[in-house]
């Protein structure tokens, strides 16, 4: 009996270990302190909600401000490679969109670029901020 206990308990904890490391390499919360924005990203499920905005449904994830509601879904994501994945982006307005790339740099480094269309911009003291090309996160809590 205990044995049986002991495997039914074993094999719960590994297949929790597992259902984390299948989410992958491009899901959870990534933070740029410089800038004051984050990523909030599940390519693999597509199943993010962005809070206060539930009419945009699930979305492979969005670029949001810290203590602000704008943001920038990502309307698509499509896999370039293990290690980078080319997604499109729009507005909260839809008024401007663009394309970029995310590429991990190490286990908790990222890098978004800008390839084409509009600039990122996000609000700051009441005036639009624009963003470099390319920002570096980091993977948070």
């Amino acid at each position: 009996m205990k044995r049986k206990l002991f495997i039914i308990i074993f094999t719960a904890i590994f297949a929790t270990v597992g259902a984390q490391q299948s989410q992958g390499t491009f899901s959870g919360y990534l933070t740029n302190e410089e800038y004051d924005v984050y990523l909030r990203i599940d390519f693999q499920n597509q199943n993010v909600i962005i809070p206060g905005q539930e009419i945009y449904g699930e979305l492979p994830g969005y670029l949001g401000k810290k203590h602000n509601s704008f943001c920038w879904p990502i309307t698509s994501v499509k896999k370039k490679g293990s290690r980078e994945i080319v997604m499109t982006m729009v507005n909260d307005f839809g008024s401007e969109d663009l394309t970029a790339t995310l590429t991990l740099q190490s286990d908790s480094t990222y890098l978004l670029k800008q390839t084409s269309g509009s600039t990122l911009k996000i609000p700051k003291n009441g005036k639009w901020q624009k963003l470099p090309k390319m920002l570096i996160f980091t993977k948070g809590h």
